[in-house]
């Protein structure tokens, strides 16, 4: 089996197991939702999130809304999610540009999203992926963990990793990867003790504390 070959296998066996509709864990109804339940979720679940941006859309219903927050009040209000004092800051200032420069829209270009405040590589390329819907690999802790495991990357680094899967993945799977792995990272390939009696692609894995 070629290197080219062995991937399409494991994409195919992702495909299977978890579909091919590209669908958000995030809770979002607009791009700037989705941005800031973006900025929420570093070192944080999707569902507590979920559970946080559930009411608090409604306490901030626009991008101004969040320019104008109080900071102590806006960390009360996303306590729960960790890291509060630097997510309610840079979602005020992120929203403050987005406001003052971009009259309330979110920006399409890796480069202008990259600009805003919070906003990284992995963040910019959800909101692409999402919502303009341009080919992106997204690096969180289930792809960096499951990348490696699988031998598509030997780096530490997620940009790194990022363009190391943008070279062996088809453009076409790229969103789609991420989302599937998100959710076969959850459920079989964990972190620290990976369920590999149940994994459907460990004969493709390279970790080297694979259990099979």
């Amino acid at each position: 089996m070629t290197k080219k070959e062995r991937i399409q296998a494991i994409l195919d066996a992702l495909d299977m197991r978890y579909g091919t509709e590209a669908v958000c864990h995030l809770h979002y109804q607009t791009p700037w939702q989705l941005l800031i339940a973006t900025i929420l979720s570093a070192q944080c679940t999707d569902a507590r999130v979920n559970i946080v941006t559930k009411d608090l859309f409604v306490k901030y219903p626009s991008i101004e809304a969040f320019a104008k927050a109080d900071l102590a009040e806006l960390e009360e209000d996303i306590h729960s999610t960790g890291f509060y004092h630097n997510k309610a800051k840079n979602i005020i200032a992120c929203c403050q540009k987005l406001h003052y420069e971009y009259h309330d829209e979110v920006p399409s270009s890796i480069e202008e999203l990259t600009g805003l405040a919070g906003v990284g590589r992995k963040t910019a390329n959800v909101i692409r992926g999402n919502i303009f819907h341009e080919p992106s690999i997204v690096v969180d802790t289930h792809v960096k963990r499951i990348s490696r495991r699988l031998g598509f990357t030997k780096e530490e680094d997620p940009v790194k990793i990022e363009f190391d899967l943008m070279k062996v993945i088809p453009k076409e799977h790229w969103i789609l990867y991420n989302i599937q792995v998100i959710s076969f990272g959850r459920e079989i390939c964990k972190a620290p003790v990976p369920k590999c009696e149940e994994c459907m692609i460990q004969a493709y894995c390279k970790a080297k504390d694979k259990k099979v």
